[in-house]
């Protein structure tokens, strides 16, 4: 309901496209910042629940054959129990700070933003019903092509998102640095973002996608294969730069493809929400089939929950899921995004278009006012 509503707006803050992808671009990175400040709270609240610890030095199947005494034994559960404790209260603390920033937010962009209707919509436009809307937005071409492309590419990043932390801990021997680099990927992507902004203005926004979606391959393999804490901040940075990219570019081509059909079906109106909601929609379901596969692959290969090591077909696992699996995706995705019509010559056609069917719709409005008159 949030998600959905507030990304179409976007097609009702301007009907000018260079405003429009400013105003994306300042969106996702207050999107980014949040995300980076959510984190940031999150990760200093949570680490205090890792400040006891609980990875013991020695088995505790030897202190039942007699390496340590009943008192030790008696203690060493004692001290797993208040971790538990302490863990869940301020992971507790944690969700209700988060929760209490979403409510916030959604409250502010509710009083802030006014809805408005095209103004320069022709008054014989009728709004389309949903299910022939759907039909026509599923056989649009463009829509389908960078829907299709950005799903595979959304697959490929949650992928290494999901995993990342796990790859850090179980197979990389970060364990206590996870989260400076974490930090250091969303600092990045706020800071890309302006740069991603200038470079699809100035080299269009196909090209923006393919330079900086495939800037993560040669980096996540370098950290597969060269697993130490210099090559991980290394790593940090430029998937950073991706995810900007990641995050940005599909948010910013899906008004031209709006615009697009928009063109074809001049009298129709109501169609934002249906593309919006079923692009959302695709790349939703795209996360939630990655985090349940990853989930299952790792089960597979024996991972052990709250085990301080896992076994070696976990830590193969975790480097498939976070080098060769999010490679083979980017690479599909980015087959299928060549396919895409829409260009920098095709969006200024369009534009022009559009601009010379609102100036006729002015027009006319305007020939009617004064005859009414």
């Amino acid at each position: 309901c949030f998600h959905v509503s507030y990304s179409a707006l976007t097609m009702f803050i301007s009907t000018d496209q260079k405003e429009r992808d400013s105003a994306t671009a300042y969106r996702m990175t207050v999107e980014v910042m949040g995300t980076l400040l959510g984190a940031a709270i999150q990760g200093q609240i949570v680490a205090s629940a890792h400040t006891l610890k609980h990875c013991p030095t020695h088995n505790m199947s030897a202190s039942y054959l007699g390496n340590s005494s009943g008192a030790e034994i008696v203690k060493s559960l004692v001290h797993s129990q208040e971790y538990l404790s302490h863990a869940k209260e301020v992971y507790m603390i944690a969700a209700g700070v988060i929760g209490g920033v979403f409510l916030l937010c959604t409250v502010v962009m509710f009083l802030g933003v006014k809805e408005k209707e095209d103004p320069y919509g022709p008054k014989t436009e009728k709004q389309i019903p949903f299910m022939q809307g759907f039909l026509m937005a599923m056989r649009h071409g463009p829509y389908l092509i960078l829907t299709a492309a950005f799903l595979l590419i959304t697959v490929a990043i949650q992928l290494t998102q999901s995993n990342f932390v796990l790859f850090c801990t179980y197979a990389a021997g970060l364990r206590e640095h996870f989260q400076n680099i974490v930090l250091v990927i969303l600092i990045s992507a706020v800071l890309s973002i302006p740069f991603w902004q200038w470079f699809l203005q100035r080299f269009g926004k196909k090209t923006a996608a393919f330079c900086g979606i495939t800037w993560i391959m040669p980096f996540t393999m370098m950290l597969v294969f060269i697993p130490n804490l210099l090559v991980a901040y290394i790593v940090a940075v430029s998937s950073g730069l991706s995810i900007a990219a990641s995050l940005l570019l599909p948010w910013s081509m899906l008004p031209d493809v709006v615009d697009d059909f928009r063109l074809i079906n001049p009298y129709s109106k109501g169609h934002e929400a249906i593309f919006y909601s079923f692009y959302v929609f695709f790349i939703k379901l795209a996360a939630g089939i990655t985090l349940g596969v990853s989930t299952l692959c790792l089960e597979f290969a024996g991972y052990k929950t709250g085990s301080c090591t896992q076994p070696a077909p976990v830590v193969y696992t975790l480097k498939l899921l976070i080098g060769a699996a999010p490679i083979a995706f980017i690479v599909t995705g980015l087959m299928i995004l060549v396919l895409y019509p829409i260009n920098e010559d095709v969006r200024r056609r369009n534009k022009l278009c559009l601009d010379e069917l609102r100036k006729q719709s002015i027009g006319s409005t305007t020939s009617e006012d004064l005859s009414n008159a």
